[in-house]
């Protein structure tokens, strides 16, 4: 994958406590109900997954599916995915056991909002409160089936004003579905009732157009929170109302890998641009017609040209050098990976402190980072895996994961000391965790992978273009 085509793009046992009300049992925490499983940090307990796997090892079914980029994620009994196909957009139920598909259902679009090309209208990853399923696509709204493939609610929503488009993947806090809605202008953080879809509160954000999803953050005596990333900020709100309670700024403009809370830290990293590129130079590759500007017409598949004609200056669907310059000089900033301390005080406020920064380039870089056992793993096009310790943010390794350069969508999950990432080549790798990680496997399984792998219980499932998968050790 070039860089071009990347440029602006994505509960543990104690949270499901505070949430819910109750006690979690273990096969409840390692349920994957949500993008990246418990509280999106892709982690769970090992319960004997397999190390190497394929289509003709360790496979126990494979079942047809249809195009999409949103992740899996699981119920008590199903798989679900969304997808966009012939024009619709999909909800696909599978057995968790068979793979057979039990129901699918489909939605007409009511309207097609521009996005980036890689960035398809089923790409916001679903979340289930373990019977139903919640999906959100930018260019419907929210829709909730129960089980057996009837319609609970549906909630129309938007339109989004997102220059690459509307991406966030839903989460569950409590009884409520939290989506963080970051765009151009009318930024804002909803929460929608799991049993109605009516809206219980809905509150403005100052943050422009992201593509993270939330995570939530439980301190210790104090209700949770949502912890949000997106427009150079790190934000934390009230699952109860949706107040602002904190804002940390000097995060990177561009923000698609999606934070991790570990403790009373958030990890997290964004990407800018190290200086306007000359509007000559743009003139020359897209001003067909030689006018000195450059209309929506002659972007091409550009949503970045697109945004900067539709949402600067005049808005009147042409850049001139002016518009240029603006829509530049918000995202030209370090790139950086950044840890913050979420400290509260005496009264339980929370007082964000940044524990570290490091500055390399992480432009285009879509997974989101792992830690784990006191490191911190990011994984970048080429293969790129960095290690860096949790605490100070030294970097302990740096190499090349497999022996071929590969560009990567999924974010790296892990279980019983091992990582796996999975690459667009069809590649998942598993690599033994730690300062001196090693790679353990390269399984190939034949097709495009772009959706961050599922587990639960010993299997792993992973959705490829055309199949989706589940492997278990034999």
């Amino acid at each position: 994958m070039t860089t071009a085509r990347r440029q602006w793009m994505a509960p543990s046992i104690v949270l499901s406590v505070l949430l819910a009300g109750g006690a979690a049992t273990p096969a409840q925490a390692q349920e994957w109900s949500r993008f990246r499983g418990p509280n999106g940090t892709g982690i769970v307990p090992d319960a004997g997954y397999p190390t190497e796997f394929g289509p003709n090892r360790n496979l126990t079914w494979r079942s047809a599916i249809r195009p999409g980029k949103s992740s899996p994620v699981l119920s008590r009994r199903h798989v679900f995915l969304t997808a966009f196909d012939e024009g619709a957009l999909f909800t696909q139920c599978f057995d968790r056991v068979t793979g057979r598909l039990v129901w699918e259902r489909q939605e007409a679009p009511a309207r097609h909002e521009d996005a980036h090309a890689w960035n398809e209208p089923s790409a916001a990853t679903p979340v289930t409160d373990g019977d139903n399923v919640y999906v959100f696509f930018r260019d419907f709204g929210v829709v909730s089936y129960d089980a057996a493939g009837t319609v609970r609610w549906k909630k129309p929503m938007g339109p989004f004003a997102n220059r690459m488009g509307a991406v966030a993947s839903p989460i569950i806090a409590g009884a409520t579905l939290v989506l963080v809605l970051d765009q151009f202008e009318g930024s804002k953080i909803v929460a929608l009732s799991l049993a109605t879809g009516a809206v219980q509160w809905e509150v403005a954000r100052a943050e422009i157009d992201a593509w993270t999803t939330p995570v939530l953050y439980a301190p210790a005596g104090q209700p949770p929170q949502i912890v949000t990333a997106g427009g150079g900020l790190f934000g934390g709100h009230a699952v109860e109302n949706g107040v602002r309670l904190w804002t940390h700024p000097g995060m990177a403009p561009a923000m698609v890998a999606s934070p991790v809370v570990t403790g009373d830290t958030v990890v997290g990293f964004g990407y800018g641009y190290d200086s306007t590129p000359p509007f000559a130079e743009a003139l020359t590759r897209s001003d067909t017609d030689g006018d000195g500007r450059i209309s929506i017409a002659e972007s091409g598949v550009s949503a970045w040209l697109v945004g900067i004609a539709k949402y600067f200056g005049n808005r009147d669907g042409f850049i001139v050098e002016s518009e240029w310059n603006a829509a530049h000089a918000q995202v030209v900033a370090p790139s950086s990976l950044v840890a913050v301390s979420l400290a509260r005080d005496a009264n339980g406020a929370t007082h964000p402190r940044e524990l570290w920064r490091y500055e390399k380039s992480f432009l285009a870089v879509v997974p989101s980072p792992l830690v784990l056992d006191g490191l911190v793993y990011t994984i970048k096009n080429g293969g790129i895996l960095t290690v860096l310790r949790a605490d100070t943010g030294e970097v302990v390794r740096t190499g090349r994961v497999g022996s071929a350069p590969a560009s990567y969508s999924a974010s790296p999950i892990a279980t019983g000391g091992r990582i796996y990432f999975a690459n667009e080549d069809g590649i998942v790798a598993v690599v033994r965790a730690g300062k001196d990680w090693e790679l353990l496997a390269a399984n190939d399984l034949g097709e495009p992978l772009f959706a961050t792998p599922a587990l639960s219980e010993g299997r792993i499932y992973v959705r490829g273009q055309k199949s989706l998968f589940s492997f278990a050790a034999r």
